[in-house]
């Protein structure tokens, strides 16, 4: 029995060493190779942005004068010019009836001859009491009264002198002219009105000069630079070309746009008041040029990852211009040639090799 058990026992013990070492050996994972991503990329390249920047806005006028009387309570005689009239300074817009104001001149023309007359009179008896102080034939108090006779009387001569004067520079005044040249934009005079200080009686545009007042939001207006060409498309769909005069150095807190006036030529048909629309930097000169795609923004500013020659990212930063045609104008940044990443290019680090899968065109 003993010798039929130990055939057994050996097979067993077999078994579960076997089972043990099977147990214990287990595979090694296989070692993982991070694969490089996969960017498609584009050249930074020459290229015209025609049709930039658009903007709606309305036509102003570059400076205006307001024109009104000086004078209150006298009634507008006549009227010269209308709106729409071209004037020179100095020019003649309005009379006020000046009746009731030649009849005062007259009157205190009078009255500075009545006082002249007074006032030579007191000298006159002045210059009696002249050697005679202490001389015992006029009292000391009859020779003081004689002499301040005189300085009254010549005050009041001043004082009417004054007066005739103010009369006569409202005379002078009755004539309403214009303070600039330009153009009339406005008339509210109307023969027949009562004048009053601070009513405006005509509004007239300096030189005639008439701009575009653009609203632009604040991302574009680092875009746009004093005299810079712009198209401007006129209500009658007309077109005129003017340059950047102003760019605002506010931004409206609420509507989040800033103001951009455009400097036009003098011309009949530009009206203020009148809405246009203006592109900004509708030039054909060719400006370096990126795919909107490849520019990132972030706490930095916007930047743009260019693929060196052993094919490894490096953020560069970029200041962008124009926006057209889907792609952003370099006005600072890599030199034209350089590979930058497209939209993929947000997914890797500074320094990280990546393999390339196309080029994007961006030839013009």
């Amino acid at each position: 029995m003993t010798r039929a058990i130990r055939p057994a026992l050996a097979l067993s013990l077999a078994i579960f060493t076997g089972a043990g070492l099977c147990a214990c050996s287990k595979p090694k994972p296989a070692k993982v190779i991070d694969a490089p991503l996969t960017l498609t990329v584009a050249n930074v390249a020459l290229r015209s942005l025609s049709g930039g920047l658009t903007a709606s806005g309305a036509l102003v006028s570059r400076e205006e004068a307001g024109v009104a009387s000086e004078l209150s309570g006298y009634r507008v005689a006549e009227v010269y010019v209308d709106e729409g009239d071209w004037v020179k300074r100095g020019q003649s817009l309005a009379r006020l009836d000046d009746t009731l104001l030649r009849s005062q001149i007259a009157q205190q023309q009078a009255n500075l001859d009545q006082q002249t007359v007074a006032g030579q009179r007191a000298e006159a008896e002045a210059d009696r009491v002249k050697g005679l102080d202490n001389a015992g034939v006029l009292s000391m108090e009859q020779i003081s009264e004689r002499r301040l006779a005189a300085k009254s009387a010549e005050a009041s001569v001043a004082v009417a002198k004054a007066q005739l004067d103010d009369l006569k520079t409202r005379d002078s005044r009755m004539v309403i002219q214009a303070p600039v040249s330009g153009r009339v934009l406005e008339r509210t005079a109307r023969p027949g009105d009562t004048s009053a200080p601070g009513t405006t009686l005509y509004r007239i545009a300096r030189d005639g000069l008439v701009e575009f007042d653009g609203e632009v939001s604040q991302a574009d207006l680092s875009s746009i630079r004093i005299g810079e060409s712009v198209e401007v498309d006129l209500p009658s769909g007309a077109k005129v070309t003017g340059r950047v005069r102003f760019i605002s150095p506010r931004v409206d807190i609420q509507t989040g746009l800033g103001h951009v006036r455009v400097a036009l030529p003098v011309r009949d048909d530009l009206r203020p008041g009148g809405f246009a629309r203006g592109v900004f930097g509708s030039t054909n000169r060719p400006t370096p040029v990126v795919p909107e795609t490849a520019v990132h923004f972030d706490a930095n500013g916007a930047s743009v990852m260019v693929i060196d020659a052993e094919n490894r990212v490096h953020r560069a930063p970029i200041q962008t211009g124009q926006r057209a045609q889907g792609y952003v104008q370099l006005l600072q940044g890599p030199a034209v040639g350089a590979r930058v990443a497209l939209g993929g290019g947000a997914f890797v680090l500074d320094g990280d090799k990546v393999q390339v899968a196309q080029t994007s065109g961006t030839g013009g």
